[in-house]
C-alpha cells in the first residue's frame, strides 16, 4: 500500500514477528500497513518502514562523531558509540560478563545454558547465534559473495571482508590500552589482554575444571571429552578437533609453505610462524619480563622465562623424575632414555637430540664461528657458548649450590653437581644397566664396552 500520513489504531495491539516482517494482531489484520515497494515486507508504522528502505538504498544517516563510521538506525549508533567510551551496561548475572546491547547478553546467555535455537535445515547443525547459522550455511552452498576488489579473494560474509580489506590498508583500529599494541580485530585485542595482560580465563570445561581465554578453545577442547576428533587426516590418519588444524597438519604432508619472507624469501607453513620469523630481522622482542626485564620475541618463552625466577617447573619426565621449565626440552630430555635422534647432519651422518645441537654442529662443517671474545680472541659457534665463555674471564659464577654452596660458570655443571648429593644418576648403560650423573660419563663408558675393554661393572 501506498504510505502516506496513517494514524496508528489505538485500540489493537500489535505484536512483531521477526521471521517474515509482518505485523499482525489479536483481531485480525490492520486496515492500514505500510508496504515496502522493493521487497513486499510489511510494517505497522511508517517510520520502521523509513529504517527499512535504508537497507535497500544503503543509506546511512546517523554517523559517529568519533570515528565517522555510519549507521542506518539511531539505535544501532547509540550501541557503536559504547565501544568508545566502553560502557557496558548489560551485565550476566552468571559469570559477570558485561556487554554492550541486550542482544548480545541474550547470545551470551546461551553459552551458559547451552541453548542454540538456530538449526541447519541441511544437516541439522545447531547454532547459538543467526549470524553463525547464516555463516555456516554458506558453507553447504559454497556462496562466497563477498569480493576484495583489491586481491579479488571472496568471502562467505561482509564482516570477514572488511577484516580482510584490513590488510591491505594497514589499518589496526584497536589498541592496547597497556602496552600500546594495535590489532585488526577487536576480539584480537581481547585475546591479547587476557593471554599477556590480565591472565583471565573466563570459560571453563565443567568436565575438567581447565580454563581458557576464548570459548572456541573452550569448545575444541570438550571435544576432546567427547571423543569427537572428527577432522581425520586422509594420508596419515592423524586426527584432529579442528579443521584448520587439520588443513596446517595436511601442509606437512604436501610441503605447501603459502606465507614468505620478503627479507630472506624462506618459507613457512603458518602466518604465525612468519611473524615470528621476521621478528629474527627486525629485532622486535614485544614481551618483557617484569622481574629483570628481559625481552622476548614469544609470549610463550616469556612464559618460560618466568619460571626461572618463581622456581616452577611443571613439566616432569615420568621415567627418571626429572622437572623442566617447558615442555620442548622435557621432550628432548626423554630422548636420553629412548635414544631418539632425529636430527641428522647430511655431511657426516651424524645424529642428534635436538635440532640446536644439530645446527651448532653445521656451522663446525662450515667452518662458522660468528661469536668471538673480545678479550682473549676465542671463538664460538653460538652466542650462549660465548657467554659462557666470557663468565670465566669475569670470574663470574652465578649459579650456586643450595646444599654446600659451591659457585659455577653455568647451570648445567650445577644440576650435574647437585646430583653428588642427591645420588640421583639418570642416564644408563643399556649394555649393563650401569648408571652416571650425566651424558658425557655414560658415552665414555660406552666407548669402552665398543672396544671391548673389560669393565668393572659391579660399582
Amino acid at each position: 500500500m501506498e504510505d502516506g500520513n496513517h494514524s496508528d489504531t489505538s485500540d489493537t495491539t500489535v505484536s512483531d514477528s521477526t521471521d517474515t516482517g509482518k505485523a499482525f494482531t489479536n483481531q485480525g489484520s490492520l486496515e492500514k500497513n505500510f508496504d515496502c515497494k522493493v521487497c513486499g515486507k510489511t510494517f505497522v508504522n511508517s517510520s520502521n518502514l523509513r529504517i527499512h528502505r535504508n537497507l535497500h538504498t544503503g543509506e546511512k544517516p546517523f554517523e559517529c562523531e568519533i570515528c565517522g563510521k555510519s549507521f542506518n538506525q539511531r539505535n544501532h549508533l547509540a550501541v557503536h558509540k559504547r565501544s568508545h567510551t566502553g560502557e557496558r551496561p548489560f551485565r550476566c548475572e552468571i559469570c559477570g560478563k558485561s556487554v554492550v546491547n541486550s542482544n548480545s547478553l541474550k547470545s551470551h546467555k546461551r553459552i551458559h545454558t547451552g541453548e542454540k535455537p538456530y538449526h541447519c535445515e541441511m544437516c541439522g547443525k545447531s547454532f547459538n547465534e543467526r549470524s553463525n547459522l547464516v555463516k555456516h550455511i554458506n558453507i553447504h552452498t559454497g556462496a562466497k559473495v563477498h569480493r576484495c576488489e583489491v586481491c579479488g579473494k571472496s568471502f562467505m560474509n561482509s564482516s570477514n571482508l572488511k577484516t580482510h580489506e584490513k590488510l591491505h590498508t594497514g589499518e589496526k583500529p584497536y589498541h592496547c590500552e597497556i602496552c600500546g599494541k594495535s590489532f585488526i580485530q577487536k576480539s584480537h585485542l581481547v585475546l591479547h589482554n587476557r593471554s599477556s595482560h590480565t591472565g583471565e580465563k573466563p570459560y571453563h570445561c565443567d568436565i575438567c575444571g581447565k580454563s581458557f581465554v576464548i570459548y572456541s578453545y573452550l569448545t575444541n577442547h570438550k571435544r576432546i571429552h567427547k571423543g569427537k576428533v572428527q577432522f581425520q587426516c586422509e594420508t596419515c590418519g592423524k586426527s584432529f578437533t579442528t579443521n584448520s588444524q587439520l588443513v596446517t597438519h595436511v601442509q606437512t604432508h604436501t610441503g605447501e609453505k603459502s606465507y614468505f619472507c620478503e627479507i630472506c624469501k624462506k618459507s613457512f607453513i603458518q602466518k604465525c610462524q612468519l611473524i615470528l620469523h621476521k621478528r629474527t630481522h627486525s629485532g622486535e622482542k614485544p614481551y618483557d619480563c617484569d622481574v629483570c626485564g628481559k625481552s622476548f620475541s614469544v609470549n610463550l618463552y616469556l612464559k618460560a622465562h618466568k619460571r626461572r625466577h618463581t622456581g616452577e617447573k611443571p613439566f616432569h619426565c615420568e621415567i627418571c623424575g626429572k622437572s623442566f621449565f617447558d615442555n620442548s626440552h622435557l621432550v628432548s630430555h626423554k630422548r636420553v632414555h629412548t635414544g631418539e635422534k632425529p636430527f641428522h647432519c647430511e655431511i657426516c651422518g651424524k645424529y642428534f637430540y635436538t635440532s640446536s645441537n644439530l645446527t651448532r654442529h653445521k656451522l663446525l662443517h662450515m667452518g662458522k664461528k660468528a661469536f668471538r671474545c673480545e678479550i682473549c680472541g676465542k671463538t664460538y659457534v653460538n652466542n650462549s657458548d660465548l657467554k659462557r665463555h666470557k663468565r670465566r674471564h669475569e670470574g663470574d659464577k652465578t649459579f650456586h649450590c643450595e646444599i654446600c654452596g659451591k659457585s659455577f660458570f653455568d647451570n648445567s655443571n650445577l644440576i650435574v653437581h647437585v646430583r653428588t648429593h642427591t645420588g640421583e644418576r639418570p642416564y644408563h648403560c643399556e649394555i649393563c644397566e650401569k648408571a652416571f650423573i650425566c651424558i658425557s660419563d655414560v658415552n665414555k663408558h660406552k666407548r669402552r664396552h665398543s672396544k671391548g675393554k673389560p669393565l668393572d661393572c659391579e660399582a
